[in-house]
């Protein structure tokens, strides 16, 4: 079953650069990090419990043309050989993606088949898990991810540490949701749908996990990123890195998972 946003992709041309300059106005703390050596990639993240940002970036442009069957690598590169940084895409989590494809497919979903993913920590531990892409974009659907659960990263030790962790602005902080501007509302509701079975109300938006996913017609705005942090935390609304960053303060502990 789909379990709820896993984490969100912006492609950036530093991503370390780009963490140390979103911890310093944002109070987001940037823990995570790896490359994905065979691709040409690499990125920076932040651990919202168990959804997670992504600042992706490119080491090697020739391995992402040479390996289009990692369609996140290649979706980024697209946008910062353009001289575009922003939001690439997002992945909703699932703990079944082979599951997933087989009834989505039956429904009409032209989604790729499940491809094993890899990534070597800074710490030489590697983090592993299965997707399926359907085609990606800012305005397209998202794609499906299944991770391994184990340590170092996804066992019950790091999940439960994850979900205690303190950011330096805003304690606890949860991913509530993300809006993404499109430039035909009523076709990128459909092809959600279609290609990975996520459903709207008639305002554009869909819940999933106790997050949401809004559609709205492009109006020249960024892509949002909504964030939760506990009660009396510091709100913030900024602009960096083609998204808007937005924290709001819960009404109850409760609210961002504490």
């Amino acid at each position: 079953m789909l379990l709820g946003i896993d984490h969100v992709v912006v492609a950036v041309r530093n991503p370390d650069a780009a963490a140390s300059e979103l911890e310093s106005a944002a109070g987001i703390a940037w823990t995570g990090a790896g490359r994905h050596e065979s691709v040409g990639t690499f990125n920076r993240l932040a651990f919202l419990g168990d959804s997670y940002l992504e600042l992706i970036g490119v080491s090697d442009p020739d391995r992402v043309v040479a390996n289009p069957g990692f369609a996140v690598g290649a979706a980024a590169w697209s946008q910062l050989e353009a001289g575009r940084e922003g939001f690439v895409t997002y992945a909703l989590a699932t703990d079944d993606v082979e599951a997933e494809v087989v009834r989505l497919r039956a429904t009409g979903s032209a989604i790729g088949s499940p491809v094993a993913g890899a990534r070597v920590r800074p710490d030489g531990e590697t983090v592993r898990w299965i997707t399926a892409f359907p085609t990606l974009g800012p305005e397209r659907p998202p794609f499906l991810i299944e991770h391994e659960l184990v340590d170092p990263e996804w066992g019950e030790e790091a999940r439960a540490a994850r979900a205690a962790f303190r950011h330096p602005i805003g304690g606890l902080l949860r991913l509530a949701g993300i809006e993404l501007p499109v430039a035909d509302p009523a076709s990128a509701t459909a092809s959600h749908g279609t290609e990975v079975g996520l459903r709207f109300d008639a305002a554009g938006t869909a819940r999933i996990g106790g997050q949401s996913v809004r559609l709205r017609a492009s109006d020249g705005a960024p892509p949002i990123v909504d964030i939760a942090a506990e009660p009396g935390a510091p709100e913030l609304d900024l602009v960096r890195f083609g998204v808007r960053w937005r924290r709001r303060a819960s009404a109850t502990d409760a609210d961002c998972g504490g």
